[in-house]
């Protein structure tokens, strides 16, 4: 059993890197993918403790990409260094984050809300680096402060498209995140695909546009789709020349409890030949 997507406390996961895979072992897994949003900052800590654990490690990230539709996410698995186009991509998208979780809490506290980003970071950089903090950290300071019930009052009320303070994220542009991904000994991945928000009638020629920008991967497999839409999609991505990955998307059992370490659509098993025959090889 392998994981090819999961969070840690360097993004917005619940775990540490190191509990991370001392769960992932635990929990009967081989292999584990760490792909934190927009960092690689737990990857030092989860290598180190897969090797005393004895589980092959895949040294990985999760990229905000710039899209018009839903979102797009890009996976960058098996890295071998952090080249300077990582280094330059990942401050560019620092300061992103940033600006925008500044542009939410002055929002917010300009509507009377007893918030502001000062206080936020400080909450918050105690278990999450400041370039990883987003939406989902402002809504646990919210819960902190008593403003919400839950984090998904926050998004419901607050921080979701539609809303009056929601602000969009400028991602990475997508040849410019392959680029830094395959400099890095990496492999780029199109997390999620349905996530994109196209209709299966036009899917296949935007996935074609994606492929043609470096993209060699596709995560088939996510907890998000029907397990039909899944077999679909892997179908689909061998037919069009693609790898095809699986992962859980595992960020913890308080923050999404329906998702479980080395398993994805329809409670399903991630097989070994997602990493073996799949991943590895290409690595």
């Amino acid at each position: 059993m392998v994981d090819l997507h999961t969070h840690s406390t360097a993004s917005d996961g619940e775990k540490s890197p190191s509990q991370l895979v001392l769960c992932a072992k635990e929990s009967g897994l081989s292999v584990l993918a760490l792909t934190d949003h927009d960092t690689l900052d737990g990857l030092e800590e989860a290598q180190k403790a897969a090797k005393e654990a004895g589980l092959v490690f895949v040294p990985g990230i999760e990229l905000n990409i710039q899209w018009p539709t839903g979102e797009f996410h890009l996976l960058g698995l098996g890295f071998k260094e952090v080249s300077a186009s990582m280094k330059a991509l990942l401050k560019k998208l620092k300061n992103n984050r940033i600006e925008r979780n500044k542009k939410i809490l002055a929002a917010l506290e300009n509507d009377g809300l007893q918030v502001n980003y000062d206080e936020f970071a400080r909450s918050q950089t105690a278990f999450h680096a400041e370039e990883s903090l987003g939406r989902p950290h402002i809504a646990a300071y919210m819960v902190q402060k008593g403003l919400v019930k839950n984090r998904q009052k926050a998004f419901d009320k607050y921080l979701s498209k539609g809303t009056p303070f929601f602000v969009d994220f400028e991602g990475a542009d997508l040849e410019e995140a392959v680029k830094a991904v395959l400099d890095s000994g990496g492999l780029p991945v199109l997390a999620h695909p349905l996530s994109l928000y196209v209709g299966w009638g036009k899917i296949q020629g935007v996935l074609e546009g994606i492929r043609q920008k470096g993209v060699l991967g596709l995560e088939a497999w996510h907890p998000g789709a029907k397990e039909n839409d899944c077999r679909r999609l892997e179908k689909m991505a061998r037919e069009m020349g693609f790898f095809v990955t699986a992962g859980s998307d595992y960020h913890g059992p308080n923050v999404r409890g329906d998702r479980k370490l080395g398993k994805t659509a329809g409670g399903y098993k991630i097989d070994d030949r997602y990493y073996f025959e799949e991943l590895l090889p290409r690595l």
